[in-house]
C-alpha cells in the first residue's frame, strides 16, 4: 500500500491543506485534487474514485472532503483504516471543521498525518499516541533549562562578589589618600561656601571642620551605619548646630551599598526616605475597573503529620480609574465551598448579595470610590474566611527526615504537592546550626542556597505543575540534634484560589454598555510554617 497524499478540500474544490508522502511535483498533485471535484458523483453508496493511474478514497466531514490519493496496487482496506485513523483525528485539532478551522490548525494536521503515515505505509498507532509525540513535551528539556538557570544564577552573584570587592578597595584607596584635617574656626555668623566636586562646607556660629588639602579631594566618602556594628543613624536632613560640613553622595559608593544589601547586611542609609519608597509598588493599572481576588494563607503544619493551623483569609478590592464608571454593581460566582463563610462591607446591600450574588451599594445613587491611592487592593467589597484540620487541602506538605550516622546528619526532605494548585516561586528555608561552611548537598530537585548570615538553607522550586509534584532534597551536615532544623518555612503564591471566586459581569446601574474590567487573582503564604 502506498498513500501518494493526504488532504483536505473543500466540496468547491479549494485545496485547504494537503500532506505528500512520496516524491511529486507540485503541478501533477494539483492537478490530481482539481480533477477530485469533477469526479465525485451524487447518489452513490461507495467512497472512492478510481482513474487510469490513481484512485481516491474519501470521507465527507460536513461541508469538507477528507481524501486519500493512493496508487491503484494499494489496498483499499487498509486505506480505509487510514482514512478512519484521520477523519478521528481532524476534530481533535481542529475546533470547527469548517475552512476557517481547518487553515487556522494546518500545521498541527500536518503533524498529526506525519505520525498516522510514514512514506507512503500506515503506522500502526492509536489517537492517544498521535497526541503524545506531537505535544513533544521533554523532562530532559526542562532539567536543562533549570540547570542553565542555575548557572546563571551562579554567575550574576559572582559578579556581585567581585564589583562588591572592587568599590570596596576603591573606598579603602580614598581613604588612606586623604589629606590631615584642620580646625576651621569662624570670626562670625557668616557662611563660607566652597564646591569641591559636589562637596559643601558651611560655617556657622561654632567651629568647624574641613579638609586640610582643598584639590584633590575624594568625595568616594559616604556615612553610614549598620545595626551590626551598633552605630546609630544619622540624619542628613537636620545636621546638628557647628558641623558644617555636608558630603555629597557618590555613585560608586551607592553601588557599595548596594553590593552589602544584595550580601544580606542591614544599611540605614542616612538619607531620609522618600514616600514612594515606603511601601512596594503596585502594577499600573490599564483597565478602567480592576477587581483583585486574594487570599492570605495562615498554616502550622506538624513535623509528624497533621495539621495545627490552617487558616484561609481572603478579600475581594475594587479600583476605578474614571469617576464616571463609579456607579456600578459586581455580579460573582462563588466555587460553593461550604467551609468558606462570606461577609459584606457595611455599606453593601447584603440582600441583593446572597439572594443574587451582586455586590452593590446601599445607595444605589452614590458611586464607589475613584483613583489608585490608599490600599493596594483597592476599596474592599467582600471578605471570607476558612479554617479545617483537613490535611488533604493542604496545598503542599514537607516532610523532614534527620538521622545522625558517625560524625555526620543526614537530612532528607521532600515536598508533595495537591494536584488542585500550581505553585510558583516556591522557597522552602530550613534553618540549620552554625556552620563555617556551606552543607554538603547531595541531590536537589530544584536550586538551593546558603544564607551564612541567618544559617538556612533556602531550597527554591520556580514552578510546581503536574510534571513535579513531589521532590526531594539531600544534604550532609555534622552532627546536630534533629529540632535543630525546624521551625521549617515556606512560601509560595498560585494563581487560583480556595473560594474559586470569579467576577461575571460588572453592572452600570445608570444603564449604557458594561464597562471594561480586569480580574486579578492570586494566593499567596502570610505565615506557613512545619514545627
Amino acid at each position: 500500500m502506498v498513500v501518494l497524499a493526504a488532504s483536505i478540500v473543500g466540496k468547491s474544490g479549494k485545496v485547504l491543506v494537503s500532506r505528500q508522502f512520496v516524491d511529486m511535483s507540485r503541478i501533477r498533485i494539483e492537478g490530481l485534487l482539481a480533477a477530485f471535484p469533477k469526479l465525485v458523483g451524487t447518489g452513490k453508496q461507495h467512497t472512492y474514485i478510481e482513474t487510469e493511474n490513481v484512485r481516491y478514497v474519501y470521507q465527507p466531514i460536513e461541508a469538507l472532503y477528507l481524501l486519500l490519493v493512493t496508487n491503484k496496487q494499494s489496498n483499499i482496506l487498509e486505506d480505509l483504516e487510514t482514512l478512519r485513523m484521520l477523519s478521528k483525528l481532524v476534530p481533535e485539532y481542529s475546533y470547527s471543521l469548517d475552512e476557517e478551522g481547518i487553515c487556522k490548525t494546518a500545521f498541527e494536521l500536518i503533524f498529526a498525518f506525519d505520525e498516522v503515515i510514514s512514506l507512503g505505509h500506515k503506522e500502526n498507532v492509536t489517537v492517544a499516541q498521535v497526541k503524545q509525540f506531537c505535544e513533544m513535551e521533554s523532562h530532559e528539556e526542562k532539567l536543562h533549562k533549570l540547570v542553565l538557570q542555575s548557572k546563571i544564577n551562579e554567575t550574576k552573584d559572582v559578579m556581585k562578589r567581585k564589583a562588591s570587592e572592587i568599590d570596596k578597595s576603591k573606598i579603602e584607596k580614598g581613604r588612606g589618600d586623604k589629606g590631615g584635617f584642620m580646625s576651621l574656626q569662624s570670626m562670625g555668623s557668616g557662611r563660607i561656601e566652597n564646591n569641591f566636586s559636589d562637596m559643601s562646607i558651611s560655617s556657622g556660629g561654632g567651629g568647624g571642620f574641613g579638609s586640610g588639602s582643598g584639590f584633590g579631594l575624594s568625595t568616594d566618602i559616604e556615612s553610614f551605619s549598620t545595626k551590626s556594628k551598633g552605630r546609630p543613624p544619622s540624619s542628613a536632613t537636620a545636621p546638628p548646630k557647628g558641623l558644617g560640613m555636608q558630603l555629597g553622595k557618590s555613585q560608586k559608593t551607592n553601588q557599595f551599598l548596594e553590593s552589602l544589601k544584595a550580601e544580606g547586611e542591614v544599611i540605614l542609609e542616612d538619607v531620609q526616605p522618600k514616600a514612594s519608597q515606603s511601601r512596594s509598588a503596585a502594577p499600573p493599572l490599564t483597565d478602567p475597573i480592576t477587581l483583585t481576588v486574594e487570599e492570605k494563607l495562615n498554616v502550622t503544619l506538624k513535623r509528624d503529620g497533621g495539621v495545627s493551623n490552617f487558616d484561609v483569609q481572603g478579600t475581594l478590592g475594587l479600583q476605578i480609574l474614571n469617576q464616571e464608571d463609579g456607579h456600578i454593581q459586581v455580579q460573582i460566582e462563588t466555587g460553593g465551598n461550604p467551609g468558606i463563610l462570606f461577609k459584606t462591607h457595611p455599606n453593601m446591600n447584603k440582600e441583593l448579595f446572597s439572594n443574587e450574588n451582586i455586590l452593590g451599594l446601599k445607595d444605589p445613587n452614590r458611586p464607589f470610590p475613584t483613583g489608585q491611592s490608599g490600599d493596594a487592593g483597592g476599596v474592599g467589597l467582600l471578605k471570607w474566611r476558612m479554617q479545617t484540620t483537613d490535611e488533604s487541602i493542604v496545598p503542599l506538605t514537607i516532610n523532614c527526615w534527620p538521622s545522625i550516622s558517625g560524625n555526620e546528619t543526614y537530612v532528607s526532605i521532600e515536598y508533595e504537592a495537591s494536584s488542585v494548585f500550581d505553585l510558583r516561586n516556591v522557597v522552602i528555608s530550613v534553618p540549620l546550626p552554625a556552620l563555617r561552611e556551606a552543607p554538603n548537598v547531595r541531590q536537589v530537585d530544584g536550586e538551593w542556597r546558603y544564607d551564612s548570615r541567618n544559617s538556612i538553607l533556602e531550597w527554591s522550586i520556580l514552578l510546581i505543575d503536574d510534571s513535579n509534584r513531589s521532590g526531594s532534597m539531600e544534604f550532609v551536615v555534622p552532627p546536630a540534634d534533629s529540632s535543630v532544623f525546624f521551625p521549617i518555612s515556606v512560601q509560595f503564591s498560585a494563581t487560583n484560589t480556595f473560594s474559586d471566586l470569579k467576577v461575571l459581569n460588572v453592572i452600570p446601574i445608570k444603564g449604557g454598555a458594561p464597562p471594561k474590567f480586569a480580574q486579578r487573582t492570586q494566593l499567596i503564604t502570610d505565615n506557613y510554617q512545619v514545627v
